[in-house]
Parts: C-alpha cells; structure tokens; sequence
C-alpha cells in the first residue's frame, strides 16, 4: 500500500507516484486519490501510475480544463496509455472536448457524486434529490477548506440560510465504512442546519471504469 501525503497537501499541491515501468498514467483529482490507490493495490494493477492535480482545483472548475491537457502534454511521451480520472466537474463540457481532442479517456458522469453513486443510479434520483447536498470520504474530511473558508462561513455565518436555505439535507455518499468519518459528516450537516442521511455507495463506477482501462491495457 502506498503511503498518501496529508489532504492538505492532497489539496494544494497534488500528488504523483510513478514505479518507473507502469504502461499507464491516470492524470486525477487529488480528492480521489486515496480512492484511486485502494483500488489499484487491492486488485494487483501495478502497471498503473498517478499523478494528481490540486484538489482545489475542484474549487476553480474553469482551471481544470488547461491544467488537464497540460498534465497530458507533459507525460505523453512516457506512457503507452492515458486516462483522466475526472468527470465534467463542472467545465461545461470543455474538459470531455479536450480529452477527444487529445485521444484520452475519462470518466463518465457529471461530477464524482453522480459516478460514485453509479450514474444511472444518479439519474434516476438526482430529480428528487435537487436540495441535497453531497460530500464525499475526502470533502468531509476537508470540508472546512472547501465548503466553510470558501463560502465564507468562517467569517460571515449569517450567509448560512442565505446560500443553504433552499437546500433540505446533507447526503454523505461514503465510499468507506468509517464511523468517525461518518460522525464528522453528521456535524457538517448540523453546521449548515440540514437533516443528515449516510449512503454508502463504495467506489461505484470509478471501480468499474478502472477495471475497464486496466482490462485495455492488459490487451495491448
């Protein structure tokens, strides 16, 4: 098992793990890396490299794009293949138009919330589910740096109703069983004065998705 910087610098500065002999590079979020290696160790597909964009990108959705096809600029030449461990993440389409243009894969779906919990599952809820809010195992654990400083919570908490007054609960999609993790997530929601539900959806079509590039690369 690979042993993972801190969130915060998961956060601000990325991550990039190379075995020197890997045939594939997946060019990530830093919120998934964690995710990522789990399942890379757990099923044997050493011959995958990462390397990892700021997760604060996350915050900045217009800089993903560029930073993207920077990251595949700079690695093409020592990969036989690359893929990108990103959904839309809200480029409006520019990051899925990029990556055609550069002959790259990447994940399918909206965002990481719809892809975790299985996009055709997303679908078939998210119309139900428009005053939910969702995190993440990596946004509750940071949820301060992206949710509360950003929005200016820290600072300013009557802005609390104002941004969250329309929305009704907090959706903690869990992609690990942790009680502690789960009890932060509770005080999130109390935080921002929402009801509170748990769904454990473990890695959802991240896991399968991988499994389909590993399976590409294993066939030449």
């Amino acid at each position: 098992m690979n042993m993972l910087p801190d969130d915060a610098q998961l956060t601000r500065s990325g991550l990039s793990l190379s075995s020197g002999d890997a045939r594939i590079l997946l060019i990530a979020c830093g919120a998934l890396a964690r995710e990522i290696l789990a399942l890379r160790d757990r099923n044997g597909w050493t011959h995958m490299d990462l390397t990892c964009l700021p997760a604060i990108l996350h915050v900045y959705p217009e800089r993903i794009t560029a930073a993207v096809e920077e990251a595949v600029a700079r690695h093409r030449d020592s990969y036989q293949r690359i893929f990108v461990v990103y959904a839309d993440c809200g480029t409006g389409g520019l990051l899925e138009a990029a990556c055609e243009r550069l002959g790259v894969e990447m994940v399918k779906g909206p965002h990481c919330y719809s892809f975790f919990e299985g996009n055709a599952r997303f679908a078939e809820v998210s119309e139900d589910e428009i005053t939910a809010f969702y995190l993440t195992d990596f946004l509750v654990r940071q949820f301060d740096a992206f949710v509360w400083k950003p929005m200016g919570f820290d600072r300013h908490p009557d802005l609390i109703p104002m941004m969250f007054g329309n929305y009704t609960k907090l959706v903690y999609q869990a992609q690990t069983d942790d009680p502690a993790l789960t009890e932060k997530a509770r005080t999130c929601a109390e935080r921002l004065g929402l009801a509170f539900e748990r769904r454990f959806t473990g890695y959802g079509d991240l896991e399968t998705t991988m499994a389909g590039w590993a399976d590409k690369a294993t066939r030449g």
